[in-house]
């Protein structure tokens, strides 16, 4: 008997999983707080790119039955997906929507959650077996600025492994004066630029950061 009630205890902590697994978030709260924690990564397709983030259907695992079951009592309510880390230019826009196709799939990564939006990296297919970072991508073309990446803690290595990788690519759009950075005409006064913003004072800490460990 304890045999069976294990296995009917079992039971049910699996249908618990799959049914938040196919559940289809239409609010940033119905995430249960494992996920952003563990950081998971949701499926999603873009409905619309605004100042305020990327408006994203969450595209949940589909399973036979309870997926058709699911759908008679779930809204068409949409998630706010923010780029981590990312502070983006007036012309982020318009390069996002050009970017971006209507209920393009994309993926995006858990990594905090602020108030309704979701802190998140989001990743695009670009091919079969090629995916594209838009936290990086927005940095690489001179469209924005590293900024801190909310929700994560800022001594832990996951924010210090994604924040070196926004700096990086900053630091590319810089070096070729691409976007905000074509302002500056001559290497020198790019890397005098970045030398006293927030890139190198960030590098600095991450140094501090490293020494501590």
């Amino acid at each position: 008997q304890s045999l069976s009630a294990g296995m009917a205890v079992a039971g049910l902590v699996l249908l618990a999983r799959s049914v938040r697994l196919t559940t289809k978030f239409t609010s940033a709260l119905d995430i249960p707080v494992e996920f952003v924690e563990k950081n998971v990564k949701l499926r999603g397709k873009i409905q619309h790119i605004t100042e305020k983030g990327l408006e994203v259907e969450h595209v949940p695992i589909s399973v036979p039955f309870l997926t058709a079951l699911q759908r008679k009592w779930q809204s068409n309510s949409l998630l706010l997906v923010r780029l981590a880390g990312v502070e983006l230019s007036p012309g982020a826009l318009l390069w996002l929507q050009g970017e971006l196709k209507p209920s393009q799939l994309i993926w995006f990564q858990l990594l905090g959650r602020q108030d309704l939006a979701l802190e998140c990296l989001v990743l695009v297919n670009k091919g079969r077996f090629l995916s594209v970072c838009l936290n990086e991508e927005i940095l690489r073309q001179g469209l924005g600025r590293t900024a801190r990446i909310e929700g994560l803690r800022h001594d832990s290595r996951l924010y210090w492994k994604l924040h070196k990788r926004l700096l990086r690519a900053e630091l590319k759009a810089a070096k070729k004066n691409k976007g905000i950075w074509k302002e500056e005409s001559t290497p020198g006064k790019v890397m005098d630029r970045v030398s006293s913003s927030k890139l190198m004072q960030t590098l600095k800490q991450f140094a501090n950061w490293l020494r501590s460990y």
